[in-house]
């Protein structure tokens, strides 16, 4: 094919980035499956009466050239400048090594959440390098692998704290102090639940009529206070201490921990992350051991392999919406792993003396700022701070607020007389000196010694950060060869097929990722003027223009920053709507056996009660199930939540009845945008009867899932329920927010657009129709060798789906998780396992993945039955076999071995690389062990040598 590169690219060409399978390739599948062309397999798999009308149509196709160039033209029109706004969000410097060893790297941003442990050891350490800093730091037993936002942080806390208090008090006392965007995060939070929140002075606080209480350390303002009194009285009446702090500040000041406090919150944004125009950044929750088990998202513990070296793996999961459902602690299901690997790496480039020195120059140049406004006569406050400081401008609010954009800077607005000022890594003395011009002060910012204003009871005394990884040889040489020697350890989709059903595991182009670290999207503060972010703005509204044109919605809310948070808003959303109707008693929410895992916790969030609907063998909604309890809920049913396509992979022809029955009941309908890569162009939510849904950015719009986030879950809404989408205190609306940034993770936005830019409405079309090609492809070969248990009418399934292994663990003795762990060695991440139907494997290989990819895996799945076979006709021991034995490391292969089989069939199965051999660092992983030891911090360096002891 010829063409001329100009800026648009023929449709054919420009969308074979994403799309695996050549168009002989395709040919080659189109025989195996029976079909002349892709028309007619779609035709055969997606029902004509769901279709959409009109072809999804954003023009020409952008070229990757093109596209960086109109990207870069966008990208000006957003100012950056240095903004010492504070509130949570701080100028901070990524080390290039860790921007271009971690950031940039898909070794590290394509892989998948470590569910699989055997092939996760070195995103799995990073992780828990995280959890021993942030226990470290603020001085409390354990804390977790990261929330999605410190505002969500701080509303997690309070659901925590009402879940183990000893208190029947149903209030929760926030701090005044604390930063406005938590503050309003907690309020939405609380609401539905029934939880009366109580913002004050500490001073005024009443312990015995709350079940806890959150203070911010430091204050929004600046203010310093030791909250141990407050602790302890709180104590007393049976109800929790929470404490939201800076991390850097934690290394010059008391820890919460020594204050008593049962949980400690924040943001590690400030470690190496830029502020992206708020986000993602990963949230940090640590908390006392006693409460280990109430604690909301991921915990990395340290645990045994079969042979009994040390492993790490995800622990306690049973707490989680993955199985405990509408009772799991939380519905978050998205940490911000790859960030917390950033600021994990942050404070092990930096060790606790950089830290210390890096906490101290900030502070040294707060006090230097501070002693010049005081000597032109200002009033400044706190007296002792850190690194924030409110100043009374009286009626020249406005003028030195302007006069301070003029010289390059924005400064915070606080009230009608104030301004605040907070100061970060990046400042420098020409900031300082910027800062005094605007307050039309002409002084050098070595007029003044290096002078501390810390509260001498406030300094900390406490050692951290004393484990030997913090303080490694931090040549470059040794901190690069740390993370590729971890990056090594993992399987990502660098390497090979993520084939899981549900989580799209699709390619994140290069050209995609490069904005992201551009300093005009990574530097701006979520709070800047809105004619600074001007870039961001059209971005946003082009890209919600479009997400509107896929799903048929009214309009986009960019806030959510994960699907579960999606989910939420968007039940929060309807709620709204329910009340301004005068219907707010509405709290039943019908949720089909076969909706996504996340559905019932988020319903639960909202406090709403969850009726299951049965699923028929088919895998279909039971209509007449659906039907008896719509009409049995009639008075108060709020809704229901059903996952389109279904979870089990097929396109239900009623799906558009559901609708009607809900809506016929006084309910709305919330369609779960998990797999919405199998509708992109070819049928619309919104169209079905959908009055809200969230689409995973992270997903069908190749957000890289970043070894278990960052993610985006916006929602889209029909005309009714747009006045009641998510508000926040610096933009206004009617709702309260759900996540602490107006545009939650805005940062990534780029990555979707170029997406949407790139393939064009045809190119977006194309690659759902070939990734409903390539799942079809892939239940046809294993057919015969596997049951798939669910097709539509004309026996083809969706985008995915699910084979039934439960039969061999009769007849082989073979579970899910032996086939899980035996793919490792030909070189896979395992499929789903066992949801939504235990003993299954959900298998979805995306439009990324090439026909000899997808033969590679066929031909593993088929090895894997083989074997199987082999144990079931007795040639192989069903006790000591390939499977039971899995996966096989490379100290399997040199050793002794005395096995039935031989060292080819153990460590090289068909499918397997001879030459690129993926080798798992760990055999299998011993679960109970490391929920009954549960060790969630870096073992002292002594214990590696005698793990199996």
């Amino acid at each position: 094919m010829t063409y001329t590169p100009t800026d648009y690219l023929p449709y054919d060409f420009a969308n074979r980035r994403h799309i695996g399978p050549s168009p002989a390739e395709m040919e080659d599948m189109f025989a195996v499956l029976g079909v002349r062309d892709l028309d007619q397999l779609i035709d055969e798999t997606v029902p004509a009466s769901i279709r959409q009308a009109e072809p999804l149509d954003f023009g020409k196709p952008m070229s990757e050239r093109g596209l960086l160039w109109h990207m870069e033209q966008v990208a000006k029109k957003n100012k950056v400048l240095t903004s010492l706004i504070g509130q949570g969000y701080h100028g901070t410097v990524t080390p290039p090594a860790i921007q271009r060893n971690i950031l940039e790297n898909p070794a590290w941003y394509t892989a998948y959440t470590p569910y699989q442990p055997e092939i996760s050891q070195g995103r799995l350490e990073a992780l828990l390098n995280y959890q021993t800093m942030v226990s470290d730091l603020t001085g409390l037993e354990i804390a977790n692998a990261s929330l999605l936002d410190e505002g969500t942080a701080c509303a997690e806390a309070m659901t925590m704290a009402q879940r183990v208090a000893k208190t029947k008090a149903t209030a929760f006392f926030v701090d005044e102090n604390c930063h406005p965007q938590n503050i309003a995060v907690i309020q939405t939070r609380a609401a539905p639940l029934g939880i009366e929140v109580i913002v004050g002075s500490p001073d005024d606080m009443d312990a015995g009529k709350v079940f806890g209480a959150i203070f911010q350390y430091p204050g929004t303002h600046g203010h310093l206070r030791d909250f141990a009194d407050e602790i302890a009285s709180l104590h007393g009446a049976g109800a929790i201490g929470v404490v939201s702090a800076d991390p850097l500040a934690l290394c010059l000041l008391k820890e919460p921990g020594a204050m008593g406090a049962d949980i400690a919150v924040g943001t590690t944004q400030r470690f190496g992350v830029p502020m992206g125009y708020g986000g993602p950044h990963a949230a940090y929750m640590a908390t006392k051991q006693q409460y280990a088990r109430s604690m909301p998202g991921r915990l990395v513990g340290v645990s045994i392999d079969s042979h009994g070296n040390r492993a790490y793996r995800l622990s306690l999961q049973t707490r989680e919406q993955h199985i405990r459902r509408e009772k799991a602690t939380s519905n978050v299901c998205t940490a911000q792993a790859l960030l917390a690997v950033m600021a994990s790496f942050y404070a092990v480039f930096h060790g606790p003396e950089g830290l210390r020195a890096i906490a101290q120059r900030i502070h040294r140049k707060t006090v230097r700022l501070a002693r010049g406004l005081e000597a032109a006569g200002f009033k400044v406050e706190p007296k002792a701070f850190f690194d924030t400081i409110t100043v009374d401008v009286g009626l020249l609010q406005q003028g030195v607020l302007l006069s301070a954009v003029r010289e390059g800077v924005n400064l915070r607005r606080v009230g009608d007389t104030r301004v605040g000022i907070t100061l970060d890594e990046l400042t420098r003395p020409a900031t300082i000196e910027a800062v005094w011009r605007a307050f039309g002060i002409i002084m050098k910012d070595d007029d003044f010694a290096q002078e501390y204003r810390l509260p001498d009871a406030l300094v900390r005394k406490s050692p951290y950060l004393t484990h030997p990884i913090f303080h490694m040889n931090r040549a470059e040489t040794e901190m690069m060869r740390y993370m590729r020697r971890l990056a090594d350890r993992d399987l990502a989709l660098d390497r090979a097929m993520i084939p899981l059903g549900s989580c799209t595991m699709k390619l994140n182009s290069a050209a995609e990722m490069m904005p992201v670290t551009w300093p005009e999207f990574g530097q701006l503060h979520p709070f800047v003027p809105a004619d600074q972010a001007a870039g961001y703005r059209e971005l946003i509204d082009d890209l919600s223009a479009k997400l509107c044109e896929i799903t048929g919605y009214a309009a986009i809310s960019m806030q959510p920053n994960s699907g579960a948070q999606g989910e939420y808003a968007g039940l929060l959303t309807i709620a709204a709507y329910h009340r301004a109707e005068g219907q707010g008693h509405r709290n039943i929410c019908l949720i089909p056996t076969s909706a996504h895992g996340t559905n019932p916790a988020s319903a639960q969030m909202v406090g709403w009660k969850v009726v299951p609907v049965k699923s028929t063998a088919t895998g279909d909604i039971d209509l007449d199930d659906f039907r008896a309890k719509a009409e049995q809920h009639a008075d108060n049913l709020a809704g229901c939540m059903i996952t389109y396509p279904s979870t089990h992979g097929v396109f239900e022809e009623t799906v558009k009845d559901v609708c009607r029955i809900t809506h016929d009941h006084g309910g709305q309908v919330y369609i779960d945008g998990a797999n919405m890569n199998a509708m992109v162009g070819l049928a619309r939510p919104g169209d079905l009867g959908g009055d809200v849904s969230h689409l995973n950015l992270h997903k069908t719009f190749c957000i890289p899932h970043g070894g278990g986030g960052p993610g985006m879950g916006p929602i889209g809404v029909k005309p009714h329920l747009v006045p009641h989408l998510p508000g926040h205190p610096a933009t206004g609306g009617t709702e309260g927010p759900v996540s602490s940034a107006p545009f939650g993770s805005p940062s990534l936005l780029p990555i979707s657009w170029a997406y949407c830019l790139m393939m064009g409405g045809e190119g977006l079309t194309q690659a759902t129709r070939v990734a409903i090609l390539n799942a079809n492809y892939i239940a046809r070969r294993l057919e015969g060798a596997f049951d798939v248990l669910y097709r539509g009418k004309q026996g083809r399934v969706a985008h995915e789906c699910i084979i039934d292994t439960r039969p061999f663990a009769e007849s082989a003795g073979v579970t899910v998780d032996d086939i899980a762990k035996r793919l490792i060695d030909n070189g896979f991440h395992a499929p789903t396992m066992s949801w939504p139907v235990a003993g299954t494997l959900m298998i979805e290989p995306t439009e990324s993945e090439t026909k000899a990819e997808l033969d590679r895996f066929c031909t593993a799945m088929l090895a894997i039955r083989a074997e199987i076979r082999d144990i079931e006709e007795g040639r192989i021991d069903r006790d000591n076999n390939p499977l039971k034995n899995a996966p096989h490391t490379m100290e399997d292969l040199v050793k002794d071995w005395d096995r039935p089989y031989s060292r080819e069939q153990g460590c090289f199965p068909p499918g397997a690389f001879r030459v690129d051999k993926y080798w798992p660092p760990v055999n299998r992983v011993d679960n109970v062990w490391g929920d009954r030891n549960l060790t969630c911090t870096c073992p002292p360096m002594e214990a590696y040598a005698d793990a199996a002891e």
